[in-house]
């Protein structure tokens, strides 16, 4: 297993290096497609949120490049500077799906909820997993226990990143809908849009996998502690 999960996760690392380079590469080309409704990655998420009934949500600018998100804790949209005052096809896209996300939260979407609860616990095993699974390696004839510790707590984080995966898409499939039906975008705008958030979505799909592959990893290595 050894060699082959090196094999394994070379091959990962190098498709996950490809999906960010092509995805850099379509944001900065939709970038240059300026729409021709003249509005904003913020107007485009107001009216999202407003055509959907959501009056308690605030659309915010964050710091930094591809940090949008959607805050379920303080509902707000907060869109990076680029996406919050251009307007290009590639904001539209960024600044809808994140209302996709707002959405899900109002109508109580099961997988955002399901996420929603995995954050904390993630967000707590992720400070010292890496410590655990460690130490669980070097003690593996010794404490097995250890390892089996470590190895449950990644499968908890390997679980957010598949259950981020329908959460992504749906948003994604929300925010492409509401622009097509709306109207709010030219065909080549809209195709813009679509194809942006579809090379989006596959970041996550690699995160999925290279979890999932790394989990199998360490099962392994504890399924075989005694050869």
């Amino acid at each position: 297993m050894g060699s082959g999960y090196l094999i394994l996760a070379g091959a990962i690392m190098l498709f996950s290096w490809m999906v960010s380079s092509k995805l850099k590469s379509k944001f900065e080309l939709y970038s240059k497609l300026q729409l021709r409704n003249g509005m904003s990655g913020r107007e485009i998420a107001e009216k999202m949120l407003a055509d959907n009934g959501i009056r308690d949500v605030r659309v915010i600018s964050t710091p930094g490049q591809l940090t949008d998100h959607y805050n379920p804790s303080d509902k707000t949209v907060n869109l990076s500077e680029a996406v919050y005052n251009h307007r290009n096809a590639a904001a539209a896209a960024v600044a809808a799906h994140e209302c996709g996300h707002a959405v899900q939260h109002a109508i109580g979407y099961e997988w955002l909820t399901m996420r929603s609860k995995l954050v904390p616990i993630v967000s707590v095993a992720s400070n010292f997993m890496q410590w655990i699974l460690l130490a669980g390696i070097l003690m593996i004839r010794t404490f097995p226990q250890l390892l089996l510790v470590g190895i449950i707590i990644f499968a908890l984080t390997t679980l957010f990143s598949i259950v981020t995966l329908p959460v992504e898409y749906d948003a994604s499939n929300r925010a492409l809908a509401w622009l097509e039906n709306k109207h709010m975008l030219t065909q080549e705008e809209q195709a813009g849009a679509k194809d942006a958030l579809k090379w989006a979505a596959r970041t996550y799909v690699v995160a999925a996998l290279g979890s999932i592959a790394t989990l199998l990893y360490y099962i392994s290595i504890y399924s075989n502690r005694r050869n």
